[in-house]
């Protein structure tokens, strides 16, 4: 993985990379996080024991005394060896005394006294040798480990290829092998995008505290369980075992959330012939405790809780240049959320267990049977739906609605937008379309055609945002109207209307009242983005826009309204003082949690310096 430049949710740039770099628990956060309420919320009359259950983790082994069932499932998945110790049951690089020549560099995998260690470029460019003490994933990939001075724990540049020897694999590799990357680099193993503490440790391990001291340049990380355990998604156990043991009968039974939205729930076809969930789904719960890993976010809150809102603790990229396609589809390293969203699935009611197995993470049926549970088979699994040899690669329902693209080196990942092939946007707007994918020595034009002449027109699909931020893109000012008018438009998805406020907001060309319209949407993915309208305009217009915000119900909301008033806040309300006081306090925790990173110390600086 890499380091999020591009998710940046204002023009503001150099500021707001700490910020969305940033994470943020400290005492006072903490505190209202275990407290299960917002700042400014009444404490709470449970009794402290009460509280501390609801907050304690047991460990997956807990949960298996109960379900046996679930446990042996989530045993042969990857989120059980996520991270594990080195062992020789865990360790699948060959450390045989094994070498791997890179840009001059040789490193050498080898053994002693039973511990697995790596001699290859350190921190100043001289060979040494470093002891791996984890291993990090197990497939496609498995990266290693190494300790450095700080509490600092380092992916090492070399990887091994995990896939079997005749995919290519069973082998050392390195991820990014067209660049040159010395110590001086900001990408080489031993600096900060590298680094597990802040990178990477939030989505292998359970309830994981990074634990930075600012004073001492160090970190003395912790978690709850090693690896992503039952915890993870089902949230803090004791109350649940407690709840077990005394055989309760409240309906939470003792869990910070309930995993539900399928149970009793059918999909049924209606008139036309089209899957529909026999009752809406009117909740995210699922979805989100899938995203707190599953997304391309950062991280602006410890301790998430599976049944909170994603947004009080992460601040997801939206649908930016450098992370996807002008069409939506992915291009940089996404992690499927973003790309979820923009389903026409998501919008029907499909959430991730519709169509995998949340315990083993294996499809619920192999092949496009996965799809017929909803969708018609007799209708869609046959050539004169798909227009391919029955059998073949073309006959995949996934190869054209969700086409790979290679990340790591060796790590292909669909996207899960969902979406119909559309060589003709190829041709159009220049984004890549599934047919060519596989027909990569024939030209988009002769694809385009290829499908229309099957359908008598060109295709088309559910969303119908790229030109218009292909327009944008080009400068063109038609485009302007064009992305209100998406942003406005409640049928669109709620990503796709955010992200439409995103590219907006740099034209300055909107007006007061649509700002404080976007301000007040339902959506709070569309409320954060309507910050950046606000970051142009005149402070006291500013504060008539972003000042309700400031008790905005998430979290991520109201730092950003405090992050772009600063300076202005003079122009506030009496009444919005003390809301502007609690959520500037939030941001400033946020940032100076996040102080491993420089940027944020910038942020910081420059959000005192507004004051």
């Amino acid at each position: 993985c890499r380091p999020d430049p591009a998710s940046t949710l204002s023009c503001m740039t150099t500021l707001r990379v700490g910020v969305l770099a940033g994470v943020a628990m400290m005492a006072l956060a903490a505190w209202y996080f275990f407290a299960g309420r917002q700042p400014g919320e009444p404490a709470s009359t449970a009794g402290s024991e009460t509280v501390a259950a609801a907050a304690a983790y047991v460990g997956s082994k807990a949960c298996a005394q109960c379900h046996a069932a679930e446990s042996q499932a989530w045993q042969s998945s990857q989120h059980a060896v996520a991270m594990q110790h080195a062992t020789g049951q865990a360790v699948l690089g060959n450390f045989n005394d094994a070498t791997y020549v890179f840009q001059g560099v040789k490193s050498r995998f080898f053994r002693r006294d039973g511990k697995y260690f790596i001699r290859t470029d350190g921190p100043g460019g001289a060979l040494a040798d470093f002891e791996v003490k984890y291993t990090f994933g197990v497939a496609p990939l498995q990266q290693y480990l190494v300790e450095l001075p700080g509490g600092r724990l380092q992916a090492a540049a070399v990887t091994w290829d995990a896939r079997p020897r005749e995919q290519g694999g069973q082998r050392w590799f390195r991820q990014y092998p067209d660049e040159k990357i010395d110590h001086t680099d900001e990408l080489h193993w031993t600096r900060r995008s590298q680094n597990w503490n802040f990178m990477c440790a939030d989505c292998h391990s359970t309830q994981v505290s990074k634990g930075y001291d600012a004073t001492k340049d160090s970190f003395k990380t912790t978690y709850a369980e090693i690896a992503v355990g039952c915890e993870a998604c089902h949230g803090p156990g004791l109350a649940h075992v407690q709840w077990a043991r005394r055989k309760g009968n409240e309906p939470g039974k003792g869990l910070t959330v309930q995993l539900d939205e399928r149970r009793g729930v059918a999909w049924v076809r209606d008139e036309a012939g089209k899957p529909v969930r026999s009752k809406p789904r009117d909740s995210e719960r699922e979805i989100e405790v899938c995203a707190q890993c599953h997304a391309r976010r950062a991280q602006i809150a410890e301790g998430y809780r599976p049944g909170r809102p994603f947004i009080d603790h992460y601040l997801p990229s939206l649908l930016t240049p450098a992370l996807y396609h002008v069409d939506g589809q992915q291009q940089d390293e996404v992690f499927i959320w973003g790309s979820w969203l923009q389903s026409r699935m998501h919008a029907a009611g499909v959430t991730c267990s519709d169509c995998h197995d949340p315990h083993t993470q294996k499809l619920r049926a192999p092949g496009n049977a996965v799809c017929a549970q909803c969708h018609d088979a007799p209708k869609y699994d046959v050539a004169t739906h798909h227009r391919h040899e029955p059998g073949t690669a073309g006959a995949q329902c996934a190869n054209c609605h969700m086409p790979q693209s290679t990340y790591m080196g060796v790590d292909p990942r669909r996207d899960h937008s969902m979406r119909v092939p559309r060589p003709d946007e190829s041709v159009a707007l220049g984004v890549p379309n599934a047919c060519n994918a596989c027909h990569t020595d024939r030209a988009v034009k002769w694809a385009a055609k290829a499908v229309h002449d099957w359908l008598g027109r060109d295709a088309t699909g559910y969303p119908t945002f790229a030109a218009i931020f292909y327009a944008a893109a080009g400068g063109e000012p038609s485009a302007l109207d064009q992305l209100a008018g998406v942003a406005g438009d409640t049928a669109q998805p709620a990503i796709v209307r955010a992200s439409a406020l995103a590219r907006l907001a740099d034209s300055g060309q909107f007006t007061r009242d649509f700002a404080q319209r976007m301000s007040q949407d339902a959506s709070p993915l569309v409320r954060l983005a309507t910050v950046q309208l606000a970051d142009v305009m005149p402070a006291e217009t500013r504060a008539a826009v972003l000042g309700p915000l400031l008790g905005d119900a998430t979290r991520a909301v109201r730092i950003e309204a405090a992050r772009s008033l600063a300076g202005g806040q003079d122009q506030l309300p009496q009444e919005l003082l003390p809301r502007w006081e609690a959520a500037s306090q939030e941001y400033v925790t946020t940032l100076q949690y996040n102080a491993d990173r420089p940027e944020s110390r910038v942020a910081l600086g420059g959000f005192r310096a507004a004051l």
